[in-house]
C-alpha cells in the first residue's frame, strides 16, 4: 500500500513509469503483479495501468481522463469532447480519442475507446482537467465526420446546448483543414442554427468564398430527397429545420 499515493498522481501509468519511480524494472514488475492481484489497480490495456479506488472499487479517473492519457498527444475529441465540456444531448458508451499514435479499438470498463486522426494545428482547451479539443475544434471536427460519429441530429442538438462561438476561432480551424467542403457544411449548418448562435454575416461571408464547384449534397446517404440550397449551392434535408426545431424542443423538456 505505500506506492498507492504516488500511483495515484500518476493516474494512468506504463510499467516504464513505475520503473523510473522505483528505480528498478524488476521491483516495477513485481509491484504491479502485486496490486493487480490486490485489485489496487487494473490493466487498461498492454502495458497501461489505471488506480482502482479502495472505496467504490472503480477506476479513480474518468473515461475521458483514462482515454486523454493513452499516449502524450491524446485528447478526447468529436462527440466525447462535447460531453466534457457538458454540451452533449446524450452521453455515448465510446470515447473519442485524437492522438498520431496508432491503436485498435478497445475496451475497458464498459467503455469503448476510439482512435480518431490528429490533425496539425488542433485546437486544446484544459480548463476542465483534461485534455479536450476546444470547443470551436469540436464544432468544426463533428460537422467534418457527422456521418461517422454521432450523426447529424445529435450533432446538432449537442451544437444547440452552446452559449456562444468564437468566429475567428472556427476560421482559423477551416483555415488549416482546406477543405472547400468542410467550409460549405460548416456554414450551411451554422446558417440553420444561427437563430441560436448568432454569428455575423461576415462569417458566414468569409465560409461563402471557399464554396467549391459543382453539385454537392449535405448526406451520402439521405433518408429523403435532398432539395436544393442556392444559396450554400448545396442539396441538403428538405426538413432540416424540423431536425433544429425538434432538437429545441426537447433541449427545453430537460
Amino acid at each position: 500500500m505505500k506506492h498507492y499515493e504516488k500511483l495515484l498522481e500518476l493516474r494512468c501509468f506504463s510499467r516504464r513509469d513505475i520503473a523510473a519511480y522505483l528505480g528498478n524494472d524488476a521491483t516495477a514488475a513485481s509491484l504491479l503483479r502485486e496490486y493487480l492481484k490486490k485489485g489496487y489497480i487494473e490493466r487498461v490495456r498492454p502495458d497501461l495501468y489505471t488506480v482502482i479506488s479502495l472505496e467504490t472499487h472503480q477506476p479513480v479517473y474518468t473515461r475521458y481522463q483514462i482515454g486523454a492519457s493513452l499516449f502524450q498527444d491524446a485528447i478526447i475529441s468529436h462527440h466525447s469532447s462535447f460531453e466534457v465540456f457538458g454540451y452533449a444531448n446524450q452521453v455515448f458508451h465510446e470515447v473519442y480519442v485524437a492522438t498520431r499514435s496508432r491503436f485498435h479499438d478497445f475496451e475497458y470498463n464498459g467503455t469503448f475507446y476510439h482512435r480518431v486522426m490528429l490533425h496539425s494545428g488542433t485546437e486544446i482547451d484544459q480548463t476542465r482537467g483534461i485534455r479536450a479539443t476546444s470547443i470551436e475544434q469540436t464544432v468544426i471536427d463533428s460537422i467534418a465526420d457527422y456521418e461517422k460519429i454521432a450523426g447529424l441530429e445529435e450533432t446538432i442538438r449537442c451544437m444547440l446546448l452552446i452559449p456562444a462561438l468564437n468566429e475567428s476561432a472556427l476560421i482559423t480551424i477551416l483555415q488549416r483543414r482546406q477543405n472547400g467542403f468542410l467550409w460549405q457544411k460548416t456554414g450551411y449548418i451554422l446558417s440553420q442554427l444561427n437563430d441560436d448562435l448568432h454569428l455575423s454575416r461576415e462569417f458566414f461571408d468569409a465560409c461563402k468564398i471557399h464554396l467549391p464547384g459543382g453539385r454537392r449534397s449535405l448526406e451520402k446517404q439521405p433518408a429523403a430527397t435532398p432539395v436544393w440550397n442556392p444559396e450554400w449551392q448545396l442539396f441538403a434535408p428538405a426538413r432540416f429545420r424540423d431536425i433544429v426545431d425538434k432538437g429545441v424542443n426537447e433541449t427545453d423538456e430537460l
